[in-house]
């Protein structure tokens, strides 16, 4: 298997190689450079961006480097997983077959350039159902600007080199495990990765939300129709671990039932958004992939016509939906629709529909939104619960709750939700209108203080919001858990930290912390004193 810190620092330098080339691509090709000017154009028409040409060009070349960059790692882990034939490297053999079906190409099409020849690879991968989803050209930007031939022949050269070890890069796993093409893509530019406030969520933290979330949602709802969602999805940690969960809960449930069918109604029941176009590809792959795994299929090729399909789109969530359901009228409250959101693809499926989910997770951006206009557009949709200098983290709980199910007259309760989420709101002004005006609304069940917990990547202090959309009642309790001093050191496992460890011991066996700061409190909306337990709870 494939050394992570190694290939990323391989990798960060080819994507900064990229960026250069392609600055160059852009001034000797008009025509790209129209493109990216008319997109430009369209969302400041819009309001949707304030910066200038060169600050946002900037960021799309970074976004488009990374996109050549990880379209060649998802080329190689595909072929060194033998879900497609060797066409671009890979160990032993293979390098050789690689190197022969490029020559054979060369005599088909003398004229073509390593250039070419790169783009044809990717085609190998885009004719089968998951690299349609990856190689998407409204969603990819690796279409809108082509690297030069000098730097398609070095990256390609990269792949054929050897790694430190002298041995060639392997990518060979057969677990199939994809999360790793998640963190790198958020790691590849440091650019994007503040610009899109890329983090992702650590498999404990995960698990911690969904065993609070969605178990409990699969025995009150049952899985027929059951709806969970990701509206800062990223490339889909918490998609991938609730499809797993679904699947294990469908076999449990209906052990006869097809295996295909079981993977179809898992998939179903996943739904994501993003409003980055490559995360949002590489989360639609990773659910396909993971499909496949399950239903034990092989090559991607095998899986062609099973009619899988991710639901999982590209839009702003915190936009309204009939924003997303207004694809030629343009006006103050649907704005610009960039050519790559396609949340308007999943009608049928009620994506990101108000009051129709039955679990809601996340792990949204904590950024303050630099742009002025996007900070307005927010600000006015959001009037409960904006104010001051937010941070994207605020809308984002609200939104969180709205998407979730009330409860209704066939006796079902309120959907559950469970984000984590910067703690800021709770020690600064800004988030007194959230605090004292919008979560008295809902039932809060737990408020995880996180911030002394060794999460990696994480340098903002967090916390854990565990409810439900329903108005609190007289006998609901919320369980305040307070973390303790932080770790002393970095962790190989952080799950097993000692602040990680008494959060669980303290959820899981309240009992034994009975102190007063952490016994179960009334509900915010109860008595107006109780709202000491968000300003106290650090």
């Amino acid at each position: 298997m494939i050394d992570s810190k190694l290939l990323l620092a391989d990798l960060q330098k080819q994507v900064t190689l990229l960026e250069t080339d392609l600055a160059e691509q852009l001034t000797a090709l008009p025509e790209a450079a129209s493109l990216l000017r008319d997109e430009h154009t369209a969302e400041r028409k819009a309001r949707r961006t304030a910066a200038e040409w060169p600050s946002w060009r900037d960021a799309q070349l970074t976004q488009i480097a990374v996109a050549w960059v990880l379209g060649t790692v998802f080329l190689r882990w595909s072929e060194d997983n033998g879900l497609i034939e060797p066409v671009l490297s890979g160990p032993g053999d293979r390098l050789a077959a690689a190197e022969d079906a490029q020559l054979a190409h060369y005599r088909r099409h003398p004229e073509h350039n390593d250039g070419d020849w790169l783009a044809e690879q990717f085609e190998v991968l885009k004719s089968t159902d998951a690299g349609r989803l990856l190689f998407d050209e409204a969603h990819n930007p690796m279409y809108w600007v082509p690297i030069s031939h000098d730097a398609a022949k070095a990256l390609v050269a990269f792949w054929r080199s050897s790694g430190p070890d002298g041995l060639l890069r392997s990518f060979v796993d057969d677990s199939w495990d994809t999360r790793f093409l998640g963190d790198l893509y958020q790691d590849l530019s440091e650019d994007a990765k503040k610009r899109y406030a890329l983090l992702q969520t650590p498999r404990f933290i995960e698990r911690f939300i969904l065993d609070r979330t969605l178990t409990p949602a699969i025995d009150e709802f049952g899985l027929d129709g059951l709806r969970l969602i990701d509206p800062a999805c990223g490339s889909g940690h918490f998609l991938l671990g609730a499809f797993g969960r679904l699947v294990e809960a469908w076999r449990s449930e209906s052990p006869r039932l097809d295996t295909y069918e079981l993977v179809r109604r898992a998939l179903a029941s996943v739904h994501g958004v993003d409003t980055n176009p490559f995360a949002v590809a590489i989360a639609r792959f990773r659910l396909l992939v993971a499909a496949i795994k399950e239903a034990g299929v092989t090559t991607l090729t095998e899986a062609a016509g099973h009619a899988w399909r991710p639901i999982v789109g590209c839009t702003d969530s915190l936009l309204p939906l009939a924003r997303q359901e207004s694809f030629e009228l343009v006006d103050d409250m649907s704005g610009h629709r960039a050519r790559w959101e396609d949340v308007h693809e999943f009608v049928a499926e009620r994506l990101l529909n108000d009051a129709s989910y039955h679990v809601v997770v996340g792990n949204p951006p904590y950024i303050s939104v630099k742009d002025p206009h996007q900070r307005d557009k927010y600000r006015d949709l959001y009037k409960e619960v904006c104010s001051g200098k937010y941070t994207l983290a605020v809308p984002f709980v609200q939104r969180i709750f709205e998407l979730a199910r009330r409860p209704s007259d066939d006796r079902l309760g309120a959907g559950y939700t469970g984000q984590i989420t910067s703690n800021a709101f709770m020690k600064r002004e800004f988030g007194k209108k959230l605090i004292e005006d919008y979560l008295p609304t809902v039932t809060l069940n737990y408020v995880v203080d996180a911030s002394g917990a060794y999460i990696p990547g994480h340098g903002t202090p967090t916390v854990i919001l565990i409810g439900r959309r329903s108005a609190p009642g007289r006998q609901d309790s919320v369980r305040t858990v307070l973390g303790v001093r932080g770790e002393p050191s970095q962790l190989e496992d952080p799950a097993k930290g000692l602040v990680w460890s008494a959060i669980e011991s303290q959820v899981e066996c309240p009992e034994a912390y009975a102190k007063p700061s952490l016994k179960k409190y009334r509900p915010i909306a109860a008595r107006n004193e109780d709202k000491k337990v968000f300003s106290g709870l650090l």
